[in-house]
């Protein structure tokens, strides 16, 4: 179904009383122009499936900011909130809450990039994203990014 077919539909209801939860995303950007996409570790929610390195952002922090501190404890590489530049963003609902998930862009970081936690890594160029099973929230992200790079 596309948009002006849903149009003809009675209007949804807001999924109302879910919390929505900010994360944030980065797009690392290789000279090659491969993209660098982690698999969630075992004992996580969606396991197994492929994503954009970052993650939560706590209270007080900023979306750049969060990143910074997810990159350096997942991938042991140090950036700064000029490095990102803000692509797009994702907007999902889980079933226990409402995701808002803005991506940037980096292409420029201090250190190797090193599985810290154990996951496995890879370096995907954009049209081959599809072959890695990702989350919902995840696979529009492969369009802006690819409309963007």
């Amino acid at each position: 179904m596309n948009c002006a077919q849903a149009l003809d539909l009675p209007r949804p209801k807001n999924p109302s009383g879910l919390p929505i939860v900010l994360v944030s995303a980065v797009a690392l950007v290789d000279k090659d122009g491969r993209v660098l996409l982690a698999q969630r570790p075992e004992g996580k929610p969606m396991a197994g499936l492929w994503e954009f390195p970052g993650g939560k952002v706590e209270s007080g922090e900023s979306p750049e900011f969060a990143l910074m501190r997810e990159l350096e404890e997942e991938l042991g590489i140090e950036t700064r909130e000029c490095c990102f530049s803000p692509i797009g963003f994702a907007s999902h609902v889980y079933d226990e809450f409402h995701l808002l998930m803005p991506l940037f862009v980096c292409r420029v970081w201090r250190g190797l990039v090193q599985s810290m936690e154990g996951q496995e890594l890879a370096w995907v160029h954009p049209k081959d994203m599809y072959d890695y099973p990702m989350p919902a929230a995840d696979i529009p992200l492969i369009y802006q990014l690819r409309d963007h790079l």
